[in-house]
């Protein structure tokens, strides 16, 4: 078990063993797994196939009639790499995800729990026995066995194993405050929770199968690429077939398997077809990397397409507690009276606003004035009375609360400050009035302050087509202000809780993907009914379960991010498919006049026009090219691990970007890379070992000869 205190947060990424790594990707070789990529599959197919003509050329005597044994050889040996560097591809991506993983499993190992009997009695057993509405006792220094919900009791939890954060926090039974999680550690105090959660099916094993890869479904527009792919390859079979056939019937050019197959692989976009799993797996690890759990891909891709992103005013896009900024005073009171009023009324206030006026006031130049106990009377706040304050021994109430409340509370507002507590309000700050008695002396103006560079995050989603719009419970006045300070495009005022589902729906039915955060149960349909949900960590049961992510550092801003991790998964996955197609479009150039001229065919001569790169000897072009297929993807592993760069800009100019890059890259990195290898290879062919080694090739292979 990890001792008390340690931090493991799924953004440690332990280093990924080589020899892990390789096991991995010859597992995957099996027909059973590649199954699951039907591009990779058919290119299994064909190597398997090429194995067996390669190795028993006599049971195809007709099929193998051009058989060479080198060539063949080298054809299948190049079909291998190609499996083999897409299956390290897909592996590096599962290992990180698994390297997180064993850290997290780690956590919950060995763990037993004081389960509470229907009598009260208590007794030790094994976390893994629990089920769902057991309860359990947990003391100070002991771990938390599996998720729940504090039913008694409060206690600061440390979960640093969990999420990172160092700082413990409260749970309390009651409120929205309650819900714990399996694998964190009580610090202080003693609580009875409520098991919410069976083994297998808790919080964290859900974070250890997806972060392994295996709760991973392919998402929606995975699958519509992957459909795409195989009717792509279901074409190319089909012209390749016919192809065959007609140069058989006509008499045009012989045919020879290796070649044809090598033609089949290289017309394949079996770059992105190699790649595709392992960009979908890296975008859930990027996702993990930022402390957020995503439930699915689907969720992280949705983040990349968001039309809508509804954001909750305070602590997203401000601070979230309001602070002091400004003292006003009534005509003929000196500002010096307010200001001492104002310390007073919140010398005792421990709430951050209260204690913003105490620092606002010795700013100032006023000294914080110390009262001897006994001396002051505290007048707490309360719902019904919204003011607070003390009463000093010579029975004077000094206030500080709402302007409706002081005038409840029999102290009119001068129409002077009535005016000033208007214009604060249309610039979005909140007016408290103080008073010394039953006379206000002035006001205190406090505001929510617009969080640093948030202005600009929310220009650069404007920059990608992403609208935004800011929920809040004030008053229009006031989000009026605070939308115009932070850029949002629109704000709903005076909203309710039901609110954020409303607006959901409203932008669903307009056709537009929406995303939201929120921590209460109030929110959990707003969270099931968004494309993408994201819930705070310290939130309850049921936003956590409604939510399609999680958040473990408590932070609703993270939304933000998550935008951009998606919009970097689909980007990325749209730039390596731009490369692959263009790289096959070079591929023609090679290998199809190859075809010709490896048959000698004369009866169309403009063939040889098409072979741009000058490519003398075919089987040599054929390698080289078929190698090229093989090599590229490799080279783009780290590419589709770490995500395309990704800036903030309209969608046209991310095409035209993807196209000029991405699009001509792969075309001229093709016609490169295929001729350099191409004359490598004519070098190599050169060599007297090389040639020795193709006797010996052909001395036994076939092993029953043709």
């Amino acid at each position: 078990m990890a001792e008390p205190g340690a931090k493991v947060s799924v953004r440690r990424v332990p280093h990924t063993s080589a020899r892990r790594v390789v096991a991995d990707s010859f597992r995957m070789f099996d027909p059973r797994r590649e199954v699951h990529n039907p591009m990779m599959f058919v290119v299994w197919v064909l190597f398997v196939y090429l194995v067996v003509l390669t190795l028993f050329p006599e049971v195809f005597p007709d099929l193998a009639r051009f058989y060479s044994p080198s060539y063949y050889l080298g054809v299948t040996v190049i079909l291998f790499l190609t499996l083999w560097f897409a299956h390290i591809s897909e592996a590096i991506a599962e290992a990180q995800g698994r390297a997180q993983a064993d850290t997290l499993r780690e956590i919950r190992s060995g763990i037993r729990a004081r389960q509470v009997l229907p009598d009260g009695t208590t007794r030790w057993v094994p976390a893994d026995v629990l089920h769902v509405g057991d309860t359990v006792l947990i003391q100070a220094g002991e771990p938390i066995p599996i998720d729940g919900d504090v039913t008694q009791g409060a206690a600061l939890i440390d979960e640093s194993m969990m999420t990172g954060e160092s700082a413990a926090v409260m749970r309390e039974s009651g409120g929205d405050k309650t819900s714990v999680l399996g694998g964190a550690r009580v610090v202080q105090g003693t609580v009875r929770v409520r098991v919410s959660a069976v083994r297998g099916e808790s919080f964290l094993d859900r974070l250890i199968r997806l972060v392994e890869g295996q709760a991973r479904e392919p998402t929606p527009n995975e699958l519509a690429l992957g459909v795409f792919l195989a009717a792509l390859t279901v074409a190319l079979f089909t012209v390749v077939v016919t192809f065959v056939y007609l140069a058989n019937f006509t008499d045009i050019i012989a045919v020879d398997l290796a070649t044809i197959v090598a033609l089949f692989v290289c017309l394949m976009p079996t770059t992105i077809g190699a790649l595709l799993p392992a960009i979908g797996i890296s975008g859930i690890n990027r996702v993990a990397r930022s402390n957020v759990i995503a439930k699915s891909g689907k969720a992280v891709e949705a983040a990349g397409d968001l039309d809508t992103l509804i954001l909750d005013k305070t602590g997203t896009i401000t601070v979230g507690n309001r602070l002091a900024v400004q003292f006003i005073a009534s005509p003929d009171v000196p500002v010096e009276t307010v200001i001492e009023a104002a310390m007073l009324s919140s010398t005792v206030d421990d709430t951050p606003e209260g204690k913003s006026i105490v620092r606002l006031a010795a700013r100032r130049g006023t000294p914080v004035r110390r009262l001897e106990q006994g001396s002051f009377k505290v007048l707490p706040f309360t719902a019904e009375r919204r003011m607070s304050g003390i009463a000093t021994a010579d029975g004077t109430e000094f206030y500080k609360g709402s302007i409706q409340a002081i005038e409840a509370y029999g102290a009119p507002l001068p129409a002077a400050l009535r005016k000033s507590a208007a214009s604060a309000s249309r610039e979005g700050m909140t007016p408290l009035a103080i008073s010394a008695g039953k006379h206000v002396v002035g006001l205190v103006l406090l505001k929510d302050v617009v969080k640093p560079g948030i202005r600009d995050r929310i220009r650069e989603l404007r920059t990608m087509g992403i609208r935004t719009v800011m929920c809040t419970g004030d008053n229009r006045l006031t989000a009026a202000a605070i939308a115009t300070e932070s850029g949002v495009d629109d704000f709903i005022a005076e909203a309710k809780p039901e609110t954020k589902l409303v607006v959901i729906e409203k932008e669903k039915a307009e056709g537009r993907l929406v995303a939201m955060s929120g921590d209460g149960t109030n929110d959990a349909p707003a969270l099931a009914r968004a494309d993408v949900g994201l819930a705070m960590n310290n939130g309850t049961s049921a936003a956590k379960e409604a939510g399609n992510m999680v958040d473990l550092d408590n932070d609703p801003t993270k939304l933000i991010e998550i935008v951009s991790i998606g919009k970097q998964l689909l980007i990325t996955r749209g730039a390596l498919t731009t490369f692959s197609i263009t790289n096959d479009v070079a591929k023609y150039f090679a290998i199809i006049p190859a075809l010709f001229v490896a048959a000698g065919a004369t009866a169309l001569p403009g063939v040889s026009a098409l072979n741009l790169l000058g490519l003398e000897n075919p089987q040599l072009a054929v390698l080289a090219t078929l190698l090229f297929n093989a090599l590229i993807i490799p080279c783009l592993i780290p590419l589709a691990l770490a995500g395309v760069p990704f800036r903030p800009r309209p969608a046209i100019d991310l095409l035209r970007r993807n196209l000029v890059y991405y699009g001509f890259g792969g075309l001229v990195s093709a016609f490169v890379g295929i001729k350099l290898l191409y004359l490598l290879l004519a070098w190599l062919s050169g060599l007297p070992w090389v040639h020795a080694l193709g006797v010996l090739v052909g001395h036994y292979l076939p092993l029953g000869g043709l």
